[in-house]
C-alpha cells in the first residue's frame, strides 16, 4: 500500500496537477481531494495521511486557518503549502511555515510550467521530505530518493572538537535549508539588538520569498534583520539573508569596511543561495574568528565552504541536533568532519552563539 496525501487547493487546475504528479509516483496512492480549509479538517479527523499539500488561499476557511486549527486542536499533520507569490502570497507562505508546515513549492506562474519534469521533480522531492517526517525529522544523508540503505537511519554520536572561544573580529554565518524557516524563528528573534557580529545567513528558498521571511524575522526580535542588498556594508547587530535565486559572497571594501555582493554562477550543491559560497568568500576578509551555524535541511551545503574556511581562519562550529531537525542532513554532513564544537537542539542556539560573539 502506497502512502496516502490529500491536496486541499480551490482551483481544479492545481488539483488535478498535484494529483497527476502524485499519482504517477508509485509511492502514493491515489490522493484525495477537497477545495478548502473546512473540508480538509473534516478529512483529517476522519482518515491518516502521510502528508498534506495545502494552498493558502481558498474560501470558507484558508490555508493558514486550518493550520491554526490543527495546532489549536494538537492534531500533527506532516504539511506542504503550494504557494503563490502573487498579493501576500509570499508572507503568508512565511507564516505557515512558522505554523508548522514542513516546507513549500511554488505555484508555476505560467500554464506551461505545470508540464515540465522540472516541476514535477522538485515537487516530489519536497513531497518526500514532508512524507518521511514522521512529525518531527528525517535523517538524510546527501539526497531525497536515495538507495542508500543508512540514509534514514539515526546518526552515529558526533566526534566533538573542544569547544574553544573564538577571539578578534568576529562574524556569525548560518546556513539553512529545509525546515529552516521555523528554525530561525527559534534563533534569529533570541539574538539580541546589540550583538558584536553582523550575521550573514542563507537559506535555501525561491526568489521572492526571502524578503518576507527577513521582515517576518525583524519584527519578531530585537536584532534588525533585512534581505541583503549588493553594496551593503557590515554592521554588527544586522542579520543579512541571502535573496533566494543569487549566490552571495563577503568582500573586504576599504581598510576596515566589508560588503556584500552578489554572483550569478550557476547553482552549486543544486541550490542557489549556495552556503558554500558564502563561507569561502569569508577567507579573504579580516575576520579572524568566525561562528559557524549549520540548521536543518537537506544535502551537504555549507560543509565545503566551512572545511576550506577552517584553513585559514578560527572556525567555531554549532551544528542543530537530529531531535529538532525537520531534516538531519546538512548538521550530519559538518558533524561527520569533526569541525563541530557543539550539536544543540534549535532552542539552545541563539544563546551559544551569543556566549561565543559577546555583545558591543
Amino acid at each position: 500500500m502506497g502512502k496516502k496525501v490529500l491536496v486541499v487547493d480551490d482551483s481544479a487546475l492545481m488539483r488535478k496537477l498535484a494529483c497527476d504528479i502524485i499519482k504517477k509516483d508509485g509511492r502514493y496512492d491515489t490522493p484525495d481531494t477537497c477545495r478548502n480549509g473546512e473540508e480538509a479538517l473534516a478529512k483529517v479527523k476522519a482518515n491518516k495521511y502521510d502528508a498534506i499539500v495545502l494552498d493558502v488561499y481558498m474560501p470558507v476557511m484558508d490555508g493558514l486557518e486550518f493550520l491554526r486549527q490543527l495546532k489549536n486542536e494538537g492534531i500533527k499533520e506532516r504539511v506542504m503549502m503550494f504557494s503563490t507569490t502573487t498579493g501576500e502570497g509570499t508572507s503568508q507562505t512565511i507564516e505557515a511555515l512558522d505554523l508548522g508546515a514542513i516546507d513549500f513549492i511554488k505555484k508555476p506562474d505560467k500554464y506551461k510550467e505545470t508540464s515540465g519534469e522540472d516541476f514535477a521533480h522538485e515537487f516530489l522531492k519536497i513531497l518526500e521530505v514532508v512524507a518521511q517526517a514522521g512529525g518531527h525529522h528525517v535523517s538524510v544523508s546527501h539526497s531525497i530518493g536515495t538507495k542508500d540503505p543508512h540514509a534514514f537511519k539515526p546518526a552515529a554520536p558526533v566526534s566533538l572538537r573542544p569547544a574553544t572561544k573564538i577571539t578578534g573580529e568576529k562574524l556569525v554565518a548560518i546556513a539553512s535549508s529545509t525546515g529552516g524557516p521555523k528554525a530561525l524563528h527559534s534563533v534569529i528573534p533570541l539574538l539580541p539588538a546589540n550583538l558584536n557580529a553582523p550575521v550573514i545567513l542563507v537559506q535555501h528558498m525561491p526568489a521572492g520569498f526571502t524578503k518576507s521571511l527577513a521582515e517576518r524575522l525583524d519584527s519578531l526580535g530585537a536584532i534588525h534583520v533585512k534581505e541583503a542588498e549588493d553594496g551593503d556594508l557590515l554592521e554588527k547587530g544586522t542579520v543579512y539573508i541571502a535573496p533566494g535565486g543569487k549566490h552571495m559572497k563577503i568582500s573586504k571594501a576599504g581598510a576596515r569596511h566589508v560588503r556584500i555582493y552578489f554572483t550569478d554562477e550557476p547553482h552549486r550543491e543544486g541550490v542557489k543561495p549556495c552556503a558554500n559560497y558564502m563561507y569561502e568568500s569569508i577567507v579573504d576578509t579580516d575576520y579572524s574568528g568566525i561562528c559557524c551555524v549549520v540548521l536543518t535541511g537537506m544535502g551537504m551545503d555549507g560543509t565545503e565552504g566551512i572545511k576550506n574556511l577552517e584553513k585559514k581562519k578560527k572556525i567555531y562550529v554549532i551544528s542543530q541536533d537530529e531531535a529538532t531537525c525537520a531534516v538531519y542532513g546538512m548538521p550530519k554532513a559538518i558533524a561527520n568532519t569533526g569541525l563541530v564544537n557543539e550539536v544543540l537542539p534549535i532552542d539552545k542556539i541563539a544563546d551559544a552563539i551569543t556566549k561565543q560573539i559577546g555583545t558591543k
